[in-house]
């Protein structure tokens, strides 16, 4: 039996035209080329309260939040692109990750669904280095909850202009290489698991 890798796409945003929703879309095309299955997120389908323990206590974890760890257990690898804000991850991003890393039950291990997972990350932003600070921030976080994440990223600059109508990216070598951040999760995921 042959192995097929799992992953799940998602965007560090909920803006319904968002450029880092299209981003990973392309990466997800990547990954599907290489042989994966695809899931794509929107965290928008998924609201989330901040992160507050006492709500926790009080209530429990979230329904959505149970969802978004399901999800995330059940796929081997993530593609991430983040928009940057105000030099790091935005908060529905990192209010997802925080409220993913509870344990849902006594039993459960500790960062379950993202203990060794694969991951490749990306940024679109209209300014200049393309979120690529956010990025650093990114990269950190995920490392200190047990996610691989591969070296090789790609920050989009000047974003507003990067895509066709079609989803497409402009610049051919751009939209080769954030397909091939797809196709290296597929491909790690593959080597690990084959």
């Amino acid at each position: 039996m042959t192995y097929t890798p799992k992953i799940l796409a998602f965007a560090g945003s909920t803006r319904r035209d968002s450029y880092n929703k299209k981003l990973v879309k392309v990466a997800a095309q990547g990954a599907r080329s290489a042989g994966a299955e695809v899931t794509f997120l929107d965290l928008r389908d998924l609201p989330l309260p901040l992160y507050d323990e006492d709500l926790e206590a009080e209530q429990g974890i979230p329904q959505n939040a149970l969802k978004l760890k399901e999800l995330m257990m059940d796929h081997q690898g993530f593609l991430i692109a983040s928009p940057e804000y105000n030099s790091s991850l935005s908060a529905v991003l990192k209010n997802a990750i925080d409220w993913a890393s509870r344990p849902a039950s006594p039993d459960e291990p500790m960062l379950a669904c993202f203990s060794y997972k694969v991951a490749a990350i990306m940024s679109a932003s209209p300014g200049g280095i393309g979120g690529m600070r956010g990025l650093v921030h990114l990269r950190s976080l995920l490392g200190n909850i047990k996610v691989i994440v591969l070296p090789d990223q790609v920050a989009v600059p000047k974003v507003h202009e990067a895509f066709n109508a079609d989803g497409t990216m402009k610049d051919p070598q751009q939209q080769a290489s954030i397909e091939k951040l797809g196709e290296n999760v597929a491909r790690m995921l593959s080597k690990l698991n084959g």
